[in-house]
C-alpha cells in the first residue's frame, strides 16, 4: 500500500567528483543549535521511465531504491518548485500497480524501463533546534550514473541537498541557503539527480554535414509520423511576445492548457485529493465549451466528436463529484437545524446512504481512469494540439473575431434567461433555470479564453456569468437537494423511522429555490446593463 511524503527540499552544486565538499558552519544558521553527523548511506536506486522519456518530460520520477531508511519504490510528482510529493510503496521486483496507475495519463500504454542507475555515498548531517527537534537534512552526495537504456554513458558529480523536516517552515531554507551562498555554494543548474543523468550520459550526436533534414520528410520507411499516435510530447510553441497572436493562438492557448490540466490532474484524482476530481471536470467542461463557441476557428467537424466524449468523462467524474457536493448541502442543512426538529436517526442514515453512494462512484471512476475510452480521449486531444483543425477565421486579428463568438455565446443566455422568467414556479422553470446556468457557463469559458485578447471587457463578463452561474447553481443545488431528500424520507419511511425532519428540509430547500427566483430579475438586468464585450 503506497503512502504519501511531501517533500521540500532544494540542491546546490558541489565539485567535480572525488573532490572535498566542505560546508560551512550550519550552527550558525539562525535557529540551529546543533549539527548532528548521521553517517554515510549507500544508496541504490534504479529509474524508471518509457523510452521516449515521458515522465521525465513531465518532471516525474519513479525509482527502486536500496539503502538508507526509506528503501522502495518511490513516485515523485511536482507541485511547485523545490516541492514534490513523494508516493511510496514497499520493495518488489516490478513497478507496483499503484504507482503505474498514478503515471497512466503520461505513459498510456508504453512499457515502463529501467533507464538510469545511480549509485549515491550520501553523508548525513541533521540540523536540529534547542530541543533537539530536526529543522531540515543536508546531505552531501557522491553520485555515480550509469545509463540503462538509450545509450552506456556515465558520470559523476557531487551535489548538495537540503530537505526541510516534516511540517517545517519553509523559511528556514532561506536561511541555510543564504549561509551556503556565503561560502561560495550556489543552487544546481539540475531540477533533479535524474534531469543531470539523463543529461550527462545522454549520447551524443555526431555533426553532420549539408543541410539539416526538413521536417516532415520520410525517414527510412519512407513514412510521414502518424500524428494519430502522437503523446504528450510537447506541442507547436507558443508565439513569443514580438509575434502578432492571431485569434486562433489564443484559443489554442487556452485548449492547450485545459489538455494539459487533465493529465496533471489525472493522479491527483486516482489518490482522492480533495477538489481534483471537480477541477478535472471543469477542464474537461472547459474544453468541450471552447470547441462549441469557437467554430469559426476550430473545425467543429473535427471537434464535435472529440465533445461527445469529453461530455461523457465529465459525466463519469461528475458521479463522484455531485455525491459529494450533495452530501455537503444536505449535511450542512442538518447541522443548521435546531436539535428539536431532528427526530430519528437521520445523521445515521445520510452517512450510510452517502458512503454506499460514494464508495461505488469511487471504484468506477478508477476503472475509467484505467479504461481505453479514456485513455484513447488523451491521445486525441494529443493529436488535436499537436495538429490542431484550424479555420480561416483563425489566422485573423482576434479582436473581431473572438469577441463576436463570445457576444453570440451571452445573446443564447439572455434568451434562455428570459424564458426562465416567463415561466411560473414549477418543474418547467426549474428546468429552464438549469439550461441558463449551462449557457451562462459556457459564456463564461468562451470569456476567459477571450480575455488575454479583450483585456477587461472580457475579464468583466467572467466575472458578470460567475455570478449569475452562481446564483443559478444555488437554485439547481436546491433541486437536487429535494430530489435526495424525497429518497432518504422514503427509506426512512420504510423502515419505520420517523420522517419529519425530511419534511422540514425539504421545506427550506423549497424556501432557497424561491428566494434564487425573486432575486434573478435585479441580477440578470444589471448584467445585461453591463452588456457583453
Amino acid at each position: 500500500m503506497a503512502d504519501t511524503k511531501r517533500e521540500i527540499e532544494r540542491k546546490y552544486e558541489g565539485p567535480p567528483a572525488g573532490g572535498d565538499a566542505p560546508l560551512p558552519d550550519l550552527t550558525s544558521v539562525p535557529g540551529v543549535s546543533g549539527v548532528i553527523d548521521k553517517g554515510v548511506a549507500e544508496l541504490d536506486a534504479t529509474y524508471y521511465d518509457t523510452a521516449d522519456q515521458r515522465l521525465a518530460t513531465a518532471s516525474l520520477t519513479l525509482r527502486r531504491r536500496t539503502g538508507g531508511d526509506d528503501a522502495g519504490w518511490h513516485l515523485k510528482l511536482p507541485v511547485s518548485e523545490g516541492v514534490r510529493d513523494e508516493i511510496r510503496a514497499p520493495l518488489s521486483d516490478t513497478v507496483p500497480e499503484d504507482l503505474t496507475a498514478l503515471v497512466r495519463s503520461r505513459i498510456r500504454e508504453a512499457e515502463l524501463v529501467p533507464v538510469v542507475r545511480l549509485l549515491s555515498a550520501r553523508d548525513i548531517r541533521h540540523l536540529v533546534d534547542a530541543s533537539g527537534t530536526l529543522l531540515a537534512e543536508v546531505s552531501v552526495d557522491r553520485v555515480r550514473a550509469e545509463r540503462l537504456s538509450g545509450g552506456a554513458g556515465s558520470a559523476e558529480w557531487t551535489e548538495i541537498e537540503v530537505e526541510l523536516a516534516d511540517d517545517g517552515d519553509p523559511a528556514f531554507l532561506d536561511k541555510v541557503e543564504k549561509k551556503l551562498r556565503k561560502a561560495g555554494i550556489k543552487r544546481s543548474a539540475s531540477a533533479s539527480k535524474l534531469a543531470k543523468a539523463l543529461d550527462d550520459t545522454a549520447p551524443r550526436k555526431p555533426e553532420k554535414a549539408g543541410k539539416p533534414e526538413k521536417a516532415g520528410k520520410p525517414g527510412k520507411a519512407g513514412k510521414v509520423a502518424d500524428v494519430s499516435k502522437a503523446t504528450t510530447k510537447a506541442a507547436k510553441p507558443e508565439p513569443s511576445d514580438s509575434t502578432p497572436r492571431t485569434a486562433g493562438d489564443h484559443i489554442l492557448t487556452y485548449v492547450r492548457a485545459q489538455r494539459d490540466a487533465i493529465v496533471e490532474l489525472d493522479p491527483a484524482v486516482r489518490r482522492d485529493v480533495p477538489d481534483s476530481v471537480h477541477r478535472m471536470r471543469v477542464a474537461t467542461r472547459r474544453l468541450r465549451s471552447t470547441f462549441r463557441s469557437y467554430g469559426k476557428i476550430l473545425d467543429r467537424t473535427v471537434t464535435d466528436p472529440i465533445g461527445v466524449e469529453l461530455k461523457w468523462l465529465a459525466a463519469e467524474l461528475g458521479v463522484d463529484r455531485d455525491q459529494e457536493v450533495l452530501t455537503e448541502h444536505l449535511t450542512t442543512a442538518l447541522d443548521d437545524l435546531p436539535s428539536d426538529l431532528v427526530t430519528g436517526p437521520v445523521q445515521a442514515r445520510l452517512s450510510t446512504w452517502s458512503g454506499a453512494r460514494r464508495s461505488g462512484s469511487r471504484q468506477h471512476l478508477i476503472a475509467v481512469l484505467d479504461g481505453k475510452r479514456y485513455l484513447d480521449l488523451l491521445t486525441t486531444l494529443d493529436t488535436l494540439v499537436a495538429g490542431p483543425p484550424l479555420r480561416g477565421a483563425a489566422s485573423k486579428k482576434p479582436e473581431k473575431v473572438i469577441a463576436k463568438a463570445v457576444r453570440k455565446d451571452f445573446e443564447k443566455v439572455a434568451d434562455l434567461v428570459g424564458e426562465a422568467l416567463e415561466l411560473p414556479p414549477g418543474s418547467e422553470r426549474d428546468l429552464a433555470m438549469h439550461d441558463a446556468r449551462k449557457k451562462a457557463k459556457r459564456t463564461r469559458y468562451a470569456a476567459e479564453a477571450a480575455t488575454p485578447a479583450l483585456a477587461d471587457p472580457a475579464a468583466d463578463l467572467v466575472k458578470s456569468m460567475k455570478s449569475l452561474q452562481t446564483l443559478l447553481g444555488d437554485h439547481q443545488d436546491s433541486v437536487m437537494v429535494r430530489g435526495a431528500l424525497r429518497e432518504l424520507a422514503t427509506e426512512a419511511h420504510a423502515a419505520g423511522e420517523n420522517a419529519f425532519t425530511y419534511g422540514v428540509l425539504y421545506g427550506r430547500a423549497e424556501q432557497r429555490a424561491a428566494a434564487v427566483e425573486a432575486e434573478l430579475p435585479g441580477e440578470w438586468e444589471a448584467i445585461e446593463d453591463k452588456g457583453a464585450v
